[in-house]
């Protein structure tokens, strides 16, 4: 009963709170410089990563820059060099954790303290989990996951030391709902999107508010990861846009990106609506792709 009646009194702070938050709806949000931050970047060899990598350089941030594709990092860090920025190159395989440590003792004694880290690396296979591989789940939760917790605690040390840096975490919608035959991705996704609000509040817990946090949260983009995604929420996304809101999230210290904007309604009513409507709302955005289904439902 108490609890309750602490509640009714916390309602004058909540309507006040969400005046505020619709009036800075029209205000527009100062950008933070990034200027001579060190910026690391996991899977910058290509895509969302490489594209990320060129906003950063553009905007004077020094740059590292890790890909397991030697000649794929090579080529943005090229890109990157010509853009200004000054730009280094590591091959690192994410899923091995003594690989993350040891480029990270590397960039650490080399490059100085990174301050903005970008963890972007990720994997997929779109199949249904009969046909899913073992070694292709556990290499899944091995960047998609855990790549993310020896990042961060390789880096986050010394940005806790001086109240000041960045984690970004590169997340995905099926972080926050599922999708049939990504199975071991969205799980991942899902583990990745808990990682990020659980180091947020570890960080206001600590005392260390500098320290900022974004996850990106976007629907399928075509980066060809996928084949034939299609749904009827809209076209699949191009990577620009979704670079472009995540840079801007990053810059105005945005703690959550979702892409389009659209999808925080979807998942507000999948917290309220009936399961039986739901099911229904899903049949209606008939999300589709290329994949393999191994499992054959026998006809009666």
């Amino acid at each position: 009963m108490k609890f309750l009646l602490d509640l009714l009194l916390l309602l004058p702070v909540l309507i006040v709170l969400i005046l505020e938050s619709f009036v800075k709806l029209f205000i527009p949000k100062k950008r933070k410089s990034v200027a001579g931050e060190i910026v690391l970047i996991t899977g910058a060899g290509h895509g969302i990563g490489r594209l990320t990598a060129y906003e950063f350089a553009k905007l004077k941030s020094k740059l590292v820059l890790w890909d397991i594709n030697k000649h794929g990092v090579e080529e943005t860090a090229a890109e990157c060099r010509r853009l200004g920025a000054k730009t280094h190159a590591f091959v690192v395989d994410c899923s091995k954790r003594e690989e993350i440590y040891n480029a990270a003792k590397k960039v650490n004694a080399e490059i100085g303290d990174v301050s903005i880290l970008v963890n972007n690396a990720g994997v997929v296979y779109t199949s249904d989990l009969m046909s899913t591989q073992d070694p292709q789940i556990e290499k899944t939760f091995e960047v998609n996951t855990l790549a993310h917790f020896w990042t961060t605690k390789a880096f986050l040390p010394a940005m806790m030391k001086t109240n000041h840096g960045h984690i970004v975490t590169v997340a995905s919608a099926g972080g926050h709902t599922v999708v049939p035959f990504l199975l071991a991705y969205c799980s991942s996704k899902f583990a990745a999107v808990g990682f990020h609000n659980a180091l947020t509040e570890e960080l206001v817990a600590l005392e260390r508010t500098g320290v900022k946090t974004t996850c990106l949260c976007p629907n399928f983009i075509n980066t060809g990861f996928i084949k034939n995604p299609s749904t009827s929420l809209g076209p699949t996304l191009e990577p620009e846009e979704v670079v472009s809101k995540l840079m801007n999230g990053i810059l105005t210290e945005q703690k959550t990106v979702f892409v389009p904007s659209s999808i925080c309604i979807l998942l507000v009513m999948e917290k309220i609506f009936p399961e039986r409507f739901l099911a229904i709302l899903k049949r209606k955005i008939n999300v589709k792709f290329d994949a393999d289904i191994g499992y054959k439902v026998k006809k009666q």
